[in-house]
């Protein structure tokens, strides 16, 4: 492999590595609150593509109107999914939330056949992600440098949301003890939906990106990339919202430098991420940046 190959492929595994840390910061911001793995969080971020493509194909809407309004609506359908599959059981056990956060998956996998239709749409590219540069003899796709940057910048903005505003100091309290942050008068329904919220609009825009990346619509389309995200956020720690970008960025490189350097690979490159999951686990049980929780008594 020369050196322009190289960079090319290298710029193709941030993009991947990128979106999937994107989507992995939704996982790990729940669970650090809930201490809940939202197995829903991969179909939100299939509404989020469809959402985008109905607006700009079926109602005509400008692009970027068409994708403010899915980021808008799939925020609301996250904050919904909380309260009416969620919120009911958080005092109880914690298999039953569990087992409600499956069944809410399969229920939207099965609407969004019902209500999309099965058969997988080609998502309208506009010319500016379409674009391909020329950078020092490698060619780059225009999203593929787009996304890195999305991703910086929204990381950017969550951190000073977490640590630099009174809703990510609660949001902090809320993780560290829900029933003492009660005490303390902070509003922890209140605090919960912010975080699905947030939650959702990045999963909504991770998947517009990706259906920008990957231009194909499928109602099935968020359960390998959620199911990776995941294992990104637990690679890097679950809890963690560097851990999880971490996570996403070795996942994404790992993935596809693997395949530009052994072609015949291809086939297995799902079985990648489960490879670097069962390793990290045997090396460091918490992940790379995680840290040991005490369990109260």
């Amino acid at each position: 492999m020369d050196l322009q190959t190289f960079l090319q492929q290298f710029v193709n595994a941030l993009s991947l590595g990128s979106l999937y840390a994107l989507i992995a910061i939704g996982y790990t911001m729940v669970y650090g609150i809930l201490r809940l793995i939202n197995f829903a969080h991969g179909d939100v971020f299939m509404i989020g593509g469809y959402l985008a493509f109905y607006g700009a194909s079926t109602f005509f809407m400008p692009w970027w109107l068409a994708v403010c309004l899915a980021i808008v609506l799939t925020t609301v359908f996250g904050v919904g999914l909380e309260r009416a599959a969620y919120r009911p059981l958080r005092d109880s056990p914690r298999i039953s939330i569990m087992i409600s956060a499956i069944g809410a998956s399969f229920l939207i996998e099965n609407l969004a056949i019902v209500l999309f239709d099965a058969r997988p749409k080609a998502f309208p590219v506009p010319a500016l992600f379409a674009a391909n540069h020329v950078i020092g003899g490698v060619h780059v796709a225009a999203v593929s440098l787009i996304i890195p940057v999305v991703t910086a910048a929204l990381l950017a903005i969550l951190l000073w949301i977490v640590h630099r505003t009174k809703t990510g100091m609660a949001m902090r309290a809320v993780s560290t003890d829900i029933e003492a942050a009660r005490l303390m008068a902070i509003d922890v329904d209140r605090i919960v939906s912010v975080t699905f919220a947030i939650g959702s609009a990045l999963a909504a825009i991770g998947g517009i990106m990706w259906a920008l990346k990957y231009p194909r619509l499928e109602p099935l389309m968020g359960i390998m990339p959620g199911l990776k995200c995941f294992i990104a956020a637990v690679v890097g720690g679950i809890g963690s919202i560097a851990g999880a970008v971490l996570g996403g960025l070795l996942l994404g490189v790992i993935e596809l430098m693997t395949i530009a350097f052994l072609p015949e690979l291809t086939g297995y490159k799902d079985a990648f991420a489960f490879i670097l999951l069962i390793v990290v686990l045997l090396v460091k049980p918490t992940g790379l940046l995680g840290k040991n929780q005490g369990e109260k008594v």
